[in-house]
This record gives C-alpha cells, sequence and structure tokens, in this order.
C-alpha cells in the first residue's frame, strides 16, 4: 500500500490523514527523513481497526498503529488534545475523538519546527504556529502553554538545539525553566533517554548550553554544573574552567567519532574536577580518583548500560597517564589493560587526542604493538616456570619485544 492508497482509503472512510513530526520538518529543512508518521482527523478507532485488520495496535493511553505503508512500517495515531490532571509525564486526560482537528492536534506538540502537517492528498502545509518560518530563522519556540505540561519537553528543545544548531528564543526559555520543579522529580529514565539523543547531535555541547541557559543544568545534570567555576592551568587550558574544557573535548570528539558512548565518556573524563577543593585550584590533583566516584554516584540516579560504564571508568582512570608513559615496562602494561578493556583502541584515542592535542608514538601504533604482544604466550615460556613465572616471563618478553620494535622504528 503506498502513501497516497493508505489517504485514498482513509478519505473513503470519511476521514483525512496528515503526515506530521519530523517527516514534515525534515521536508523543509530539505534533508531526507529518518521515518513518516501520520495523523488521522475525523474517523473513529473501531472503523480504522475494522478497515485495517493487519494493523498492530500499541500505546496505552492512547491508541497508535503501526501499519505497513510504503514498504516501511509507519506509526499511525489519531489527532488528540491532552489536559493536564495531575504531576508526571502520564498525568494527562487524553481525547482522540473524531471531531479533534489537526490544527488542535499540532497546538499539544512541543515546538514549532514540530507543529507542522501536510494534508497527504493535497500536499497542503498545515503551519498555524509559523514552524517554517522558525526553521528558516533557526529558532527553537515553544508553541504554547502546554510546553511546560510535560517537563521533558524541556530537554527536548535543548537536544533539539543541539540537532539543528539552532537558538531557543528568551520566552522559550522561561518555559523550560517553569520545568524546574517537576523535571527534578522525573523518571531518570526519561532524563537518561534525552541525554542519549543529545550524544547523536552534531553538537552534544549545545544542549547542555541551552540547560544552562534555562537554569536547568544543577537539576537534571549536577555532577555536569559542578564542573563550571572549576578553573584550570592556562598554560594547559586556555579555554578557560573544567566545564567549558569538558564541553570543548565532548564535541571535538564528536566530530571524529559517532558513537554515543564515546561521547559519553569524552564528556566524563575530567567529571572528577568538580569536587577539586577551592583552595587547590587551579590544580586537579587526583582528580581521576575522585572521578571514579563521581562517575559511580551517577550510575547510581541514571541507568548507563554496562558498557559505557566500564569503557567510562577506564577514560576517567587512565586518560592523564596515558599519554605521559615513558618507561618500556609501563608502556606495555598499560597497552595491555587497554587490550583489556571494553573501549576499543581507536575509540581510547579519539578521547586522548582530543584532550592532548596529540597522541605518543605507542599509541598511535597501539594496535600494532598489541598484535605483536599477543603473540606471545605461555606456550613458549621455558618448562622449568610454573604458575606466576609464566605469567611474569610473558610480561618480560613483551616488553622486549615492544623495546625492539621501538629501536628499529627509531633507526627507520
Amino acid at each position: 500500500m503506498t502513501e497516497i492508497d493508505f489517504a485514498k482509503k482513509i478519505a473513503a472512510l470519511g476521514g483525512s490523514v496528515y503526515l506530521v513530526g519530523g517527516a514534515v520538518r525534515d521536508k523543509i529543512r530539505q534533508v531526507k527523513a529518518h521515518d513518516r508518521d501520520y495523523c488521522i482527523c475525523g474517523l473513529a478507532e473501531d472503523i480504522f481497526a475494522e478497515n485495517f485488520p493487519d494493523a498492530l495496535k500499541f500505546g496505552k493511553r492512547f491508541p497508535v498503529y503501526s501499519v505497513e505503508i510504503g514498504g516501511v512500517m509507519c506509526e499511525v495515531a489519531f489527532a488528540r488534545t491532552e489536559t493536564k490532571i495531575s504531576a508526571g509525564y502520564k498525568g494527562f486526560s487524553v481525547n482522540f475523538e473524531p471531531s479533534v482537528t489537526i490544527e488542535e492536534d499540532l497546538f499539544r506538540r512541543d515546538t514549532t519546527i514540530n507543529a507542522m502537517a501536510i494534508n497527504l492528498l493535497t500536499g497542503a502545509l498545515i503551519d498555524p504556529f509559523g514552524g517554517k518560518a522558525d526553521i528558516h530563522s533557526g529558532i527553537i519556540r515553544a508553541v504554547s502553554r502546554h510546553f511546560t505540561e510535560d517537563p521533558v519537553r524541556a530537554l527536548r528543545a535543548a537536544r533539539q538545539a543541539a540537532q539543528f544548531n539552532f537558538d531557543i528564543t528568551p520566552q522559550t526559555l522561561s518555559a523550560m525553566n517553569a520545568c524546574r520543579t517537576e523535571l527534578s522529580t522525573e523518571p531518570r529514565e526519561r532524563i537518561f533517554a534525552e541525554l542519549v539523543h543529545a550524544l547523536n547531535t552534531p553538537v552534544p555541547s549545545k544542549f547542555f548550553r541551552s540547560l544552562e541557559l534555562a537554569n536547568l543544568l544543577e537539576v537534571t545534570f549536577p555532577e555536569i554544573a559542578n564542573l563550571r567555576g572549576k578553573i584550570q592551568s592556562k598554560t594547559f587550558h586556555p579555554e578557560g574552567d573544567a566545564y567549558e574544557h569538558s564541553l570543548q573535548i565532548l564535541d571535538a570528539v564528536s566530530e571524529v567519532n559517532p558513537k554515543p558512548e564515546i561521547r559519553f565518556a569524552a564528556l566524563m573524563h575530567d567529571i572528577g574536577k568538580g569536587l577539586t577543593p577551592q583552595e587547590m585550584l587551579p590544580h586537579h590533583y587526583e582528580h581521576e580518583r575522585r572521578g571514579l566516584e563521581v562517575f559511580q554516584q551517577i550510575c547510581k540516579s541514571l541507568p548507563v548500560p554496562n558498557d559505557w560504564k566500564k569503557i567510562t571508568a577506564f577514560v576517567i582512570k587512565e586518560h592523564m597517564r596515558a599519554p605521559m608513559f615513558a618507561k618500556a615496562g609501563k608502556i606495555t602494561a598499560f597497552l595491555m589493560r587497554l587490550h583489556s578493556s571494553k573501549i576499543s583502541v581507536a575509540d581510547f584515542n579519539d578521547i586522548i587526542r582530543a584532550d592532548n592535542h596529540g597522541l605518543p608514538e605507542y599509541l598511535e601504533r597501539a594496535e600494532f604493538f598489541i598484535a605483536e604482544f599477543l603473540k606471545i604466550n605461555g606456550n613458549d615460556a621455558p618448562i622449568n616456570l610454573k604458575g606466576p613465572e609464566i605469567g611474569n616471563w610473558i610480561f618480560e618478553q613483551r616488553i622486549k619485544t615492544y623495546t625492539n620494535l621501538k629501536k628499529l622504528s627509531n633507526f627507520c
């Protein structure tokens, strides 16, 4: 069933169907949409279900269906209005009667760039709140008073700013701030979900800067907020405090690495500096140890995946000394730790390169050195060695291998 076939069938039943959401926004931006969502007006749910028996229903508070359109499973919802009746994102009374218009449905949406629709049969753009103009102006603007009824919309507005590199209007920043009290009680799973979305944007730092402008950083990501004002040595960090440094590293890593878990680790690498005593500044001695402690607290608050935990903890612990080793034994031991960690050499190097403005040779060639180390194992050990002696022998042989390869590299 093509999109037009779907629209004609809905029309024959007495309803109308609209393309909504990101697909409309992306069409105006002249970029390819990742998915296509539809909204039906003027049609009762039971009539729809009777005529589309293969449609899969999901959603508990209001009906949403998954329908194959154009060979792709698409989300089809009924136009609805929402009335806030209690706290929390579930505290809404929902009306999805056939009388609800597309304009009423758009009125409940978060920002104007997401509050547009296209009539599938006529191709007409329905844009009652100026979303098209806001796209062309690079503006994130709340649609209406409904914005504050779901506090996570404040994070979504910040994420949209990072996704499109748009600016949030002052009025919308005020609306975001109005979400502060309720946002502090939101399920942390929702907060983390928005963080993951933000990490997948082209300029993820703008997500945090937008939250800061709305005075929401402390209630959403307090450990990151604590980095503000933690000054650093201007010799090594002319960009400013630990907060500014962390956001710059986040963006630098994001330019070369698309993985959200690596971007997250980059953001967290100096998180311990938020606990540096004021009298110690601009030095941050032992911030790696404090960073692991802070990160443990973050993981108690946010549902960070296990692999993300292991990757980030390794980066926090090792990022300072990783590019500073001089002795062959230290280098060999570190490279084997890197090999045994959950982070790849390439991903680790992306973070260290951004943080250290370059890499030492042993990190540049880490994959080669590790491959050579792995050729040495216990089967090659002298037969008179037992237990830990074999491990010591393997380590010594790997040090010798590194030393010889280094000499050969210098000679060449």
